[in-house]
């Protein structure tokens, strides 16, 4: 089982309201479980037959309960015109290609579907993010080389 079939697999188990999904494949076990919020997604992948391997958890982010300020309540009614892309898994944020290539995008960039945006690196996998939408990059949410979570925001996109 390749990333790219773990990645639809988590968009579909998150799509379909289901709680908890086992899949056994050959040497391959994974787990998917959702909690109350539909968007927190678990992914545990463990070989048969390999020694164990230490995980590191995934941390949840505490929510800040901060009064609402004007600019905040403002910049947030611009930014829900804009279409957020979202990573589809835990990695390192990349937006080149390799060190001595340019950027894929910048902000300004027209893009549409299927170019490829940028790469996140897990366990030594490169994985090409592609746009499902098409738009201008209004504004790029993640430093290069950052680590990323699943489901955290990339960019924002003007689908006008």
């Amino acid at each position: 089982m390749d990333i790219k079939e773990i990645q639809n697999l988590i968009k579909f188990v998150a799509k379909s309201g289901a709680n908890e999904v086992k899949v056994e494949m050959g040497d391959v076990k994974i787990t998917i479980k959702t909690g109350k919020n539909p968007k927190q997604t678990i992914v545990q992948s463990l070989p048969m037959q390999a020694p164990a391997v230490l995980q590191s958890p995934v941390v949840e982010q505490p929510t800040q309960s901060t009064p609402v300020k004007e600019d905040t309540s403002k910049s947030e009614e611009e930014n829900s015109k804009y279409i957020t892309i979202k990573s589809p898994i835990i990695g390192t944020f990349y937006r080149k290609p390799s060190p001595d290539k340019p950027m894929f995008v910048e902000v300004g960039s027209s893009i549409s579907e299927g170019d490829v945006l940028c790469v996140i690196e897990a366990m030594k996998l490169f994985n090409e993010i592609e746009s499902e939408v098409t738009g201008k990059i209004v504004k790029i949410l993640v430093e290069d080389a950052s680590p990323v979570e699943f489901d955290q925001p990339l960019f924002l996109v003007d689908p006008s």
